[in-house]
């Protein structure tokens, strides 16, 4: 954990090295690339030993994969061999070696490896098997229409901004920003003229850096006071269970999951924040003139801590990640196509039984939340007060919900978890599968919004915003020019 935190702070001091001294205004793609790369490798190797050439060995065989195979298939082939590879290598880590281990281990950067890897294998095959009629509109405005050399792969799997802690972004996204192409209009223009803005001085993210900074060390303050006072084991506490009144061990149900959350943060707003020092992850400008520097963000903690509902809480929660799952599986899906991404995630997620039994209860849950929202919610939003009264009660059922489904997540092993779940008597499962039973889930008439009503709880708004402003610009050899993309946003928003 020292290395990982040591790491990260050496990558925050490269990117605002890299930002000054190797801009794309003063040195060639070519040696961004390299150095970036470099600079990646080097940490991984700092931070894992020799297991950082397992980063280099999925990376190489998936660009092997890819040229052997072809364009028509690649995407299937690359997409077994790097869950399969991320896969085997959780399992020796966690029945050979340590299991149970909190610490960073190697596995962790392999999964944004491996949802780099499929993404883009994804999107070349979107850009370049598949016709434009048949892509959705964010397939359409993400789809590579060229392969990527060597190089470029490597750079976009291993660069050192986001190896060891993500976040995941787009490949059309990375080109930009090495290419020095990554400026994004707030809203096209009606003659597909790019906003004025963008014709202005390089925004300056510091101030964006420092306020992210900020949180790191609030976030890492409360989790080395408050997390370790509030642990969640003691859900399972036998004396606890026994002497405790239901009230309160609900109470402490949220508050030791809400302390378990910290560690998240800080992990994801610093990496979000060595983005920003390079100069990535500029979104463009709000409304009010305001710079927006969270194109690759993964989280909102201000909507996280007041979710009122289940959909709101997995749309601010590790949001790079609920877009890849999404974009590689839901949308994909031939069938059943929440289940399918929810086991995915479990999959990806690791090999510990406690991921299989959060994510199969997230599936109730999702299920169930919507169900009733569908159903009961248009009844209380019409008067200011009793909506008020509605919110209070959902925020609270909510962050209850969410605590109850992700306790196996932390406990990780099927005994302390199926434990928990019978000291509670499966309450909220039972509900759940009531629910269902008595309210139907309302489905649209138009068969195109299909899979947009059944979506698990997406962020589907921020997915509209990105279809706007991301992906701007063009790769090299790229056949769509800037104005044919603003328009494909367009389209999409009005969609």
């Amino acid at each position: 954990q020292v290395n990982f935190v040591v790491c990260q702070l050496f990558a925050l001091l490269a990117a605002a090295w890299f930002r000054t001294y190797l801009h794309a205004s003063k040195s060639s793609p070519f040696i961004r690339h390299v150095v970036a790369t470099l600079l990646g490798l080097y940490l991984a190797l700092f931070c894992f030993g020799w297991y950082a050439l397992h980063f280099v060995i999925q990376s190489g065989i998936s660009y092997y994969i890819m040229i052997i195979i072809g364009v028509e298939n690649m995407h299937k082939y690359c997409f077994v061999f790097a869950l399969g590879y991320l896969t085997v290598c959780q399992i020796t880590r966690v029945y050979i070696f340590d299991y149970g281990q909190y610490s960073a281990d190697f596995s962790g950067p392999m999964m944004i490896i491996t949802q780099k890897i499929t993404s883009l294998a994804f999107e070349i095959h979107d850009g370049m098997c598949r016709r434009n009629e048949d892509l959705t509109p964010s397939q359409r405005c993400l789809a590579v229409r060229r392969m990527p050399s060597l190089l470029e792969y490597l750079s976009y799997t291993c660069n050192f901004l986001g190896i060891l802690a993500g976040p995941l972004c787009s490949y059309k996204d990375y080109i930009a920003f090495i290419e020095g192409r990554s400026c994004r209009p707030t809203q096209p223009e009606a003659n597909g003229k790019q906003d004025a803005k963008c014709q202005q001085a390089e925004p300056s993210p510091h101030m964006a850096v420092a306020q992210k900074l900020l949180i790191c060390g609030l976030s890492l303050l409360f989790h080395m006071t408050i997390t370790q006072t509030l642990p969640v084991e003691y859900n399972i506490d036998e004396h606890f269970r026994a002497t405790a009144s239901w009230p309160v061990r609900c109470f402490y149900l949220y508050l030791s999951l809400m302390a378990a959350r910290p560690k998240y943060y800080f992990a994801w707003t610093l990496a979000d924040a060595i983005n920003n020092a390079a100069g990535f992850g500029f979104r463009g400008y709000d409304k009010t003139g305001v710079m927006r520097w969270d194109l690759i963000s993964n989280l909102r903690i201000q909507q996280i801590e007041f979710s009122t509902s289940f959909k709101m809480f997995l749309d601010n929660w590790n949001i790079q990640t609920a877009l890849w799952l999404k974009r590689v599986c839901y949308e994909r899906a031939t069938f059943s196509p929440t289940i399918q991404t929810f086991i995915l995630s479990a999959i990806w997620h690791g090999v510990y039984p406690g991921y299989y039994l959060t994510f199969l209860t997230g599936v109730l849950m999702t299920l169930a939340a919507r169900a009733i929202r569908n159903n009961i919610r248009h009844y209380f939003v019409e008067s200011a007060a009793v909506k008020a009264c509605y919110d209070v009660v959902t925020w609270v059922a909510t962050q209850v919900a969410i605590s109850y489904t992700v306790v196996p997540f932390v406990l990780l092993s099927v005994r302390p978890s199926l434990t928990f779940y019978s000291s509670c008597y499966f309450c909220l499962h039972i509900g759940s599968i009531l629910v269902l039973l008595v309210f139907p889930l309302k489905r649209t008439q138009k068969s195109s919004k299909k899979h947009e009503n059944l979506q698990p709880a997406w962020p589907r708004k921020l997915e509209e915003e990105s279809l706007l402003q991301k992906n701007n610009y063009s790769t090299t050899n790229n056949s769509f020019s800037q104005s044919q993309e603003i328009s494909c946003r367009y389209q999409a928003l009005k969609q």
